[in-house]
């Protein structure tokens, strides 16, 4: 009897285990969320199918359209190797409850044979008449009693063996109708992904065949970005020379007050009192012989301190949060190495080139000050400091900023300019007072 009831709590326990998982529900909001991104990514797929010709932005397009397809396809798998688990687990409990109900029904077949040998009243009253004492018939009468129950007791055991595996041929059922139903969904997801990878094939035969122009119009984006970076490391050594003289100026300033209350208290003949010193006299003769502290010339540092620090902390707490610096733009190239479709070459870049409609709106993204602007450049653009950090928005037209200008977050700076390529595009560059930084880390993440 024990070890039938031990034989059904181990039917049950993966059946309650399986029953506690979610995760096939986690694939399927997963799958959802990929499917709308790539609905989005359609959508910018279709806006540019305007142009004449195909350029990076397609490029960038298909490329994510094809790697979130490939995601919803490896979901797909995932989903469909739960599946196939979760089948084998329940055929395997089905198979355990196969061989429970045989040994059910023996057991049972057993004890209903030596019932049926043993059913006449003379027989029962010749078992407990045969007791030794009357203590030894009174167990002899419990376990008769304890017997039937028994017998009652496996047919009920039999009876719900019998429901669980009647259940667990549902369940497996069932998991095979969404098994197919989830190969039916694979099949159509993988036509997609193979017809998103012609659609990739031909874009970059297209890319090749303006191989010679990427190729010049990289050349050129290259030499911009030099004298981008030119501009910027000055505007940074201007900032640092500026923070410099400020603090010299200060530390002068600093000395010349020092000095007149010497002056004054040698005069009026009292005990001189510096509070921006930790040094006190109490005699002319020790102000005539005190030692003048020498003033340091500040370093470079000069931008991580003073006035700077409270911009610093502002601009760092926002990483990750900042916002971008067009509505809705598509990102055409990466900070670092990116490969060049339709070339076998690579371009190394310390922006990130986004692409947008020619006029759309270019803001700041975060408070600052206007440090240079340059109008008579190739492609104008403008950099902003805020305090260690500088910003820089190139290929802008109708900038309506100067230099020296305070300028809030979300500030409207100028307009998107035509590229090299005829199209809308800016490139956006961010910088500490030593490093290039990848703006991609700072900004919000990009949808």
């Amino acid at each position: 009897m024990i070890r039938s009831l031990c034989c059904i709590a181990l039917c049950l326990i993966p059946f309650c285990l399986f029953a506690q998982q979610p995760t096939r529900e986690e694939l399927e909001k997963q799958r959802n969320d990929l499917k709308r991104e790539i609905e989005e990514t359609e959508r910018s797929l279709k806006d540019n199918k305007s142009q004449t010709k195909v350029g990076l932005v397609q490029w960038q397009a298909i490329n994510k359209k094809v790697n979130l397809q490939d995601r919803v396809v490896e979901n797909l798998n995932k989903d469909l190797r739960m599946l196939d688990n979760n089948i084998y687990t329940i055929q395997k409990d089905i198979n355990r409850y196969d061989r429970l109900l045989d040994t059910l029904r023996q057991e049972y077949a057993k004890s209903m044979v030596y019932a049926y040998k043993n059913r006449s009243n003379y027989d029962f009253l010749n078992f407990i008449f045969a007791a030794d004492n009357f203590n030894d018939a009174i167990k002899r009468v419990s376990y008769l009693k304890s017997y039937r129950a028994y017998r009652e007791m496996q047919g009920q055991n039999i009876l719900r063996t019998q429901d669980l595996r009647k259940q667990r041929i549902e369940d497996l059922g069932g998991a095979k109708v969404k098994k197919s139903s989830t190969l039916q969904v694979q099949s159509k997801e993988m036509a997609e992904l193979e017809n998103q990878k012609k659609d990739k094939d031909r874009i970059l035969a297209e890319l090749q065949k303006q191989g010679k122009q990427l190729s010049s119009q990289m050349a050129a984006k290259q030499k911009q970005m030099k004298k981008v970076t030119a501009s910027i490391d000055a505007a940074i050594r201007r900032a640092q020379e500026e923070a410099r003289k400020a603090a010299l100026a200060k530390a002068a300033e600093d000395e010349r007050k020092r000095k007149e209350i010497e002056r004054a208290n040698a005069k009026n003949n009292t005990p001189a009192t510096n509070p921006s010193t930790a040094t006190t006299t109490t005699s002319t003769k020790s102000v005539k012989t005190n030692t003048k502290a020498p003033v340091s010339k500040p370093a470079m540092e000069d931008l991580n301190s003073g006035a700077y620090i409270g911009l610093n902390a502002n601009f760092k707490s926002n990483q990750g949060k900042l916002p971008w610096p067009v509505d809705n733009g598509a990102i055409t190239m990466h900070f670092g190495r990116n490969k060049l479709p339709g070339t076998n070459n690579d371009v190394v870049v310390t922006c990130t080139s986004l692409a947008a409609p020619v006029g759309s709106p270019v803001k700041a993204v975060a408070d600052g000050e206007v440090s240079a602007v340059f109008l008579n450049e190739e492609q104008p653009f403008v950099i902003i400091q805020h305090g260690k950090y500088f910003t820089t928005y190139t290929n802008l037209s109708g900038i309506s900023v100067s230099k020296g200008q305070s300028i809030k977050a979300g500030q409207v700076i100028g307009k998107v300019a035509t590229n090299y390529d005829g199209d809308g595009g800016m490139d956006f560059y961010l910088n500490d007072e030593k490093n290039s930084l990848d703006p991609e880390r700072w900004l919000r993440p990009h949808r």
